[in-house]
Formats: C-alpha cells, sequence, structure tokens
C-alpha cells in the first residue's frame, strides 16, 4: 500500500499539494474508497473562494486579516469545517476522508485545508509550529495575519497567542520558533504523528507501526520517523527491520550525539542476535 504514496517522498518540498497529499495517506486506510467525490469538495471549497474573491474584487483582499476572513467565510461558515472541541481525541479528526465526511478535525488536519485553499487562490500561506494547536498564518511576509481553523478560521490575536505559548510554557526565544512556518512535510508528519500517538495511547503498536512507516515514505530524511519505527519494530520482534530503520537513520542523521546514540543502538543489537 505505501507504494501508492512514494511519490509524496520524492517531490520537492514546495510541490506537495497538503490537502491532496493527506487525502491519500488517508486513503490507505479505506480499502477501494474512491477519492474523487472527495477531490472534487476540495475543487469546490476553490471554486467558492473565486467567487467570494470576484465580489470582493482584489483591491480588498490585500491583507493577511481580508484573506482569512474570506478563508473562514468559506470554510468555516459556508462548507461547515470545524473543530471536533467534543471528541477532539478520537482517531477520525486525523483521517482526511472523515474530516471531509464530517466536516470535523483537529487543528492539523483543519489548518492543511485552510493553506492548501489559501495557496490555490494565490495567496501567502503557512502551518505554524504552535505546540498542541496548529495555527495558520496568511498575507504577506511582512505582515501576515494568524487564523484558528479549529475555531472556523477566527483571527487569532497577539494575547491569545501569548496565552496559548504561556499554557504550553514556552517563552524566550523558544517562543519564535514556535510559530515558525512548517513545511509541507513537516506538516504531514505533524498529522501523522497525531495518528500514531492516538494508536500507541490505545495500546494499538501495529496501526502506530504503520503510522510510523508512512511517515518514513513521506518524509525519509526526518530521522525520528525511522527511530519511532525501529523502537516498535523491536516491540514486535522485527529485529531485521529495526536494524534496517536504525540504518537508515544512521545514513541521514548529521548530528553527532545522534549518530552516536543510534550507533550504539545497532551494536547492541548486533550483540543480541549473536548471544
Amino acid at each position: 500500500m505505501n507504494e501508492s504514496i512514494a511519490y509524496l517522498g520524492l517531490l520537492a518540498d514546495e510541490e506537495i499539494e497538503l490537502d491532496s497529499a493527506a487525502l491519500m495517506l488517508s486513503a490507505l486506510d479505506h480499502e477501494g474508497i474512491d477519492v474523487e467525490p472527495y477531490l472534487e469538495l476540495l475543487r469546490g471549497i476553490g471554486k467558492a473562494i473565486d467567487a467570494e474573491r470576484s465580489g470582493a474584487g482584489d483591491d480588498e483582499l490585500q491583507s493577511g486579516e481580508a484573506q482569512g476572513a474570506l478563508l473562514a467565510r468559506v470554510i468555516g461558515t459556508q462548507f461547515g469545517f470545524a473543530g471536533d472541541s467534543e471528541s477532539y481525541d478520537a482517531p477520525l479528526n486525523a483521517d482526511m476522508v472523515r474530516v471531509l465526511d464530517r466536516r470535523l478535525g483537529l487543528p492539523v488536519s483543519l489548518s492543511i485545508l485552510y493553506v492548501a485553499a489559501a495557496r490555490r487562490a494565490g495567496w501567502r500561506s503557512h502551518a505554524l509550529n504552535t505546540p498542541g494547536h496548529v495555527l495558520v498564518s496568511i498575507g504577506p511576509e511582512d505582515a501576515p495575519a494568524i487564523i484558528d481553523p479549529f475555531r472556523r478560521g477566527a483571527l487569532v490575536q497577539a494575547e491569545q497567542l501569548s496565552e496559548l505559548l504561556t499554557r504550553a510554557a514556552i517563552s524566550g526565544p523558544q517562543a519564535q520558533s514556535a510559530v515558525e512556518p512548517m513545511s509541507n512535510r513537516m506538516t504531514l508528519v505533524r498529522l501523522l504523528l497525531n495518528q500514531a500517538t492516538r494508536a500507541e495511547d490505545a495500546g494499538d503498536t501495529w496501526r502506530a507501526c504503520t503510522i510510523y512507516e508512512r511517515m518514513t515514505v513521506v518524509a525519509p530524511e526526518h530521522d525520528a520517523g525511522w527511530w519511532a519505527l525501529a523502537r516498535l519494530q523491536l516491540v514486535h520482534g522485527e529485529v531485521e527491520a529495526a536494524r534496517a530503520s536504525l540504518c537508515a537513520m544512521l545514513e541521514i542523521s548529521r548530528d553527532p550525539e545522534r549518530r552516536r546514540y543510534v550507533a550504539a543502538a545497532l551494536s547492541q543489537l548486533s550483540g543480541q542476535s549473536q548471544a
């Protein structure tokens, strides 16, 4: 099944279309599903945005706040996408097929919809690396607005962002990195990490292992994915598979301390094989 998403690992980051990529990842869990109606829904969002733009005029849509407000009207109000606060931890909130079915999701899954739609409209937009609650930046690089797709695209004021970072115990230099844009790949990794974490919390290590495998396909240079995959492969007694994952991690990691750590783990595995 991973062959169907192998192309994502080969694309340059800027070539990844976030919403369709997330949909392809989700389709792996829905055997035989026809994704065309879901792609048509995504196209429908784009058409609705274009209709709103033609009514407003591009001169009125120069600011991030105006662009964000238009997305909120279309995605949050017209199409009814919102955060699932009642069953927040349900795995289906990180499953793009089910997000599109239910019009409910997690901050990261909803952010993917907003960012992809904004970019198709020709606007600058990114998912932000905010802790515990992904937000979206939109608008000119020198004065972007921040919106919250979980709250139907509501504008995030400076004090609200500060409160979010305070709750996460982040301040000083760390606060800046917490609101940095994520790459397309890392946005998909964060979506997959939500799925893997929920699977492990539920005791389904096989499911979590499957998700980490997908992570290594989509983001082969993300070494944390390889480490998590090796850890679960060892839980399942798959020593050779774990060794292969650690070797892959060793190839891509440039951090000396991490390389020593991986080398020590490989050495330990070799000792176990010889015992």
